[in-house]
């Protein structure tokens, strides 16, 4: 498999030969069974830390909803910009867009909250049956569980692993007792390194079925 792997993100030789070679190393490491264990090289290799395997979740089949919603065009929001700059922009027709541009500080104060959380309030109306993807902020992701808790939003994935230690390891614990498709981090650990790329790689497979 890894002979012929083929990453959208590579678009030269050596970049490419670069991105085979990572595979085949962390592949051997790790396992290459599932279309989650390619995920999990992918973050490995993101982060550089072998042990990020260990700390991957993955509910209600998050790979498959993935690729649904990308064949639907589904919009993509996610909570900051390095988080929008890291997306593949080739390969879908999703639009992409930063929770925290929505989230102004008058928005944020009036509801004393974040900008991001204040951002995922603005645009609940568009949630469902979109991805979501929050690398960075708890709270954000604190409020996308009671809105679909309470049945205002129903993403058709989310990727949720905010990093800290603040509320980041109570709301990735409370996003895995929703019963939405969802990747999530156990613990403190998290970031824009591993949330780009869980969806990058499941972009990266959507886009190599239709090649």
């Amino acid at each position: 498999m890894m002979e012929n792997y083929t990453d959208i993100g590579a678009s030269t030789p050596e970049g490419i030969k670069i991105s085979r070679k990572s595979r085949e190393l962390i592949s051997a490491l790790i396992g290459d069974r599932s279309p989650e264990d390619r995920i999990v090289q992918r973050c490995v290799i993101a982060t550089g830390d072998q042990s990020v395997a260990g700390i991957m979740r993955f509910q209600h089949e998050p790979f498959q909803a993935g690729l649904r919603a990308l064949e639907r065009g589904a919009p993509i929001f996610v909570d900051i910009r390095m988080v929008q700059a890291g997306v593949v922009k080739k390969g879908h027709s999703s639009p992409i867009e930063a929770f925290i541009d929505r989230g102004d500080e008058l928005a944020a104060a009036s509801l004393g909250t974040t900008r991001t959380s204040a951002g995922v309030m603005a645009l609940q109306e568009r949630l469902s049956g979109s991805i979501v993807v929050i690398g960075n902020a708890p709270s954000a992701l604190m409020t996308l569980c009671e809105l679909m808790e309470s049945g205002r939003a129903q993403p058709d994935l989310v990727v949720g692993v905010p990093v800290g230690f603040v509320n980041a390891l109570e709301s990735k614990e409370r996003l895995r007792e929703i019963a939405v498709p969802s990747i999530s981090t156990v613990g403190t650990r998290g970031g824009t390194p591993i949330a780009v790329a869980a969806l990058n790689e499941i972009i990266n497979a959507y886009a190599r079925e239709r090649a």
